[in-house]
């Protein structure tokens, strides 16, 4: 299939999503309609919300801090995951020894951090960042640590039997290895970046997506909240395609799905 037609289809999709949301909170069926506008707003109005924002420039604020935020706990978030996940593989004792603690960490409720972080931290952008980056990290740090764990033992033994040294089979075996687990963990770690900094700043904030949905929600403007999470949608899907531009830089060796046939 083709690129062209795949973007159609998606964008089928999306088309025909909104028709029925229009269609069932304006039209009533069998007297009734099914999506009542105060509880599900209607595409009209949510985007007719979305128009005002941009054309009154009051978004533009609250988008550059909330992808200042999401930037930086993405970063430090993916460098940490990369670098300890590598560390832990390539060192099996500290591995062991760390394995409940990483567990334990891993398995602590986000939203029970925030007001922590906001107390250590205050409200301002690293309190969201560090939330942002306890997200981000497990991801990437499980998938890395297995990307290595899997490097293929054929491959090894004969770049050992080549004479290669450890740095050597770093670069050339261990990290082509994880590349591919790398930026496999980083699509789903540009999504909860941004979750972790808009639930930061929906729990306490004075800017931000996450502070715009929450003040539509306190005054029950629902078109505001939807439109908050479209614009919120649209904003980690243009991340998400440039962390693709990069992996198709960094992975142009790996063959296609045809080549692969």
């Amino acid at each position: 299939m083709s690129r062209v037609t795949l973007l159609a289809l998606q964008v089928l999709v999306a088309i025909v999503c909104i028709a029925l949301w229009q269609f069932f909170s304006t039209v009533p069926v069998f007297g009734k309609v099914l999506l009542p506008p105060f509880f599900f707003s209607n595409p009209v109005d949510v985007f007719s919300q979305i128009v005002k924002w941009f054309a009154s420039g009051v978004i533009w604020k609250h988008l550059a801090i909330t992808l200042w935020e999401s930037i930086l706990a993405f970063v430090i978030g993916s460098v940490g995951g990369v670098l300890i996940g590598f560390w832990f593989a390539r060192q099996p004792l500290v591995a062991a020894v760390f394995d409940p603690y990483v567990k334990m960490a891993n398995a602590l409720p986000r939203v029970v951090l925030a007001p922590i972080f906001a107390l250590w931290l205050g409200l301002g952008i690293w309190s969201k960042v560090a939330l942002g980056v306890t997200l981000v990290f497990f991801i990437v740090f499980f998938n890395v640590y297995q990307g290595v764990k899997e490097v293929s033992r054929t491959v090894l033994d004969n770049g050992r039997m080549l004479g290669m040294s450890e740095g050597q089979l770093m670069r050339h075996v261990y990290w082509p290895s994880a590349l591919s687990w790398m930026f496999s963990s980083l699509h789903t770690s540009v999504g909860f970046a941004v979750v972790g900094a808009v639930v930061g700043e929906y729990l306490g904030s004075a800017a931000g997506l996450g502070y715009l949905i929450q003040q539509a929600e306190g005054v029950f403007d629902v078109a505001g909240v939807f439109a908050g999470m479209f614009v919120l949608s649209a904003f980690v899907i243009l991340i998400d395609v440039g962390v693709t531009l990069v992996e198709r830089r960094l992975l142009v060796w790996r063959p296609t799905v045809e080549g692969r046939g």
